[in-house]
C-alpha cells in the first residue's frame, strides 16, 4: 500500500500538513503558494544560523531543543544521540556486543537455534546493520551541508525529484522505502543540490513515521535556507 504525504512551509510561518491519496500526481502535489519576503529579511551570509541568534543563545546557554536544528547541528536528536556520536571504539564494541546478545535472545524466543551454522554470526551482523540503518540519529547537519550554502541572486523554484529513501517503521521495526520530492523558492540563498538528498537520507535513517519524516525534512530546510517557501512530498510503501 502506497501513501503520500506533503508538507508545505511558507515564509509567513504558516504550515500545512496533508495526507492525500496515491492518485495525486507528483508535479501537482509539489507546488505550494508562497508569500513574497521583503528584501530586508533576506539572509546575507551562508550560515545555518544568523550570528546574532548564535550569540544570544550561547549567552543564555540555550541549545534550542525546540528548534529544527540545534547549535551542534543535530536535528531532532534521540535521547542517546550525543553518547552515540562521542563514544570510543571500545564503547562501540560494547554496544554491538549488547545488541548482539539481544538478537540472540530474540532468535531463541522464536524457537530458533542461534548456534546452528546459518545463524552463528547473525546477531552480530544484525547489530551492525541496525546501527547503519539508524545512523541518521548521530549525523550533524553541519557535516552534511559542509559549507554548501551560497548567497545567490536567484528566486526561481528549485525542484529535486525521485530521491530514494529507506527507513524503518518505529511501530514494528520493519522497513519501508519510497521517493521524496523537494521544492523550494529561494530567498537569495541556495543549497547544493546533492545536499537535499543527503538531508532526506539523514532523516530517513531513523525509526520513523512517514508523516514525521515529511515534516522534518521541510522544517529543517526552512531553518537552513529561510526560503520564500518549501514543499516536501514523500511517496512510500
Amino acid at each position: 500500500m502506497e501513501n503520500t504525504n506533503i508538507h508545505h512551509q511558507l515564509s509567513s510561518d504558516t504550515t500545512k500538513d496533508h495526507s492525500v491519496s496515491r492518485n495525486a500526481p507528483l508535479s501537482a502535489a509539489s507546488t505550494a503558494t508562497v508569500m513574497e519576503s521583503p528584501v530586508s529579511t533576506r539572509p546575507q551570509t551562508p550560515s545555518i544560523f544568523p550570528a546574532s541568534i548564535v550569540s544570544q543563545q550561547q549567552a543564555v546557554g540555550d541549545s534550542t531543543p525546540h528548534q529544527p536544528i540545534d547549535l551542534n547541528g543535530l536535528s531532532w536528536p534521540s535521547i542517546g544521540a550525543e553518547q552515540r556520536r562521542s563514544e570510543s571504539a571500545e564503547e562501540r564494541t560494547e554496544r554491538l556486543k549488547k545488541m548482539s546478545g539481544a538478537v540472540q535472545t530474540l532468535l531463541e524466543c522464536i524457537g530458533e537455534d542461534p548456534d546452528r551454522a546459518g545463524l552463528l554470526k547473525t546477531p552480530e551482523r544484525y547489530a551492525k546493520a541496525l546501527m547503519f540503518l539508524t545512523k541518521g540519529y548521530d549525523e550533524s547537519m553541519n557535516d552534511i551541508i559542509n559549507g554548501a550554502l551560497f548567497d545567490e541572486d536567484h528566486e526561481e523554484m528549485v525542484i529535486v525529484r525521485d530521491i530514494d529513501i529507506f527507513s524503518l517503521c518505529e511501530h514494528h521495526l520493519v522497513p519501508f522505502c519510497g521517493k521524496v520530492a523537494i521544492a523550494y523558492i529561494p530567498n537569495r540563498r541556495v543549497l547544493g543540490l546533492s545536499k537535499l538528498a543527503r538531508i532526506a537520507e539523514m532523516f530517513s535513517r531513523r525509526l520513523q513515521l512517514q508523516e514525521r519524516l515529511t515534516k522534518q525534512i521541510a522544517m529543517a530546510l526552512d531553518e537552513i535556507l529561510q526560503p520564500q517557501g518549501v514543499a516536501v512530498l514523500v511517496e512510500a510503501r
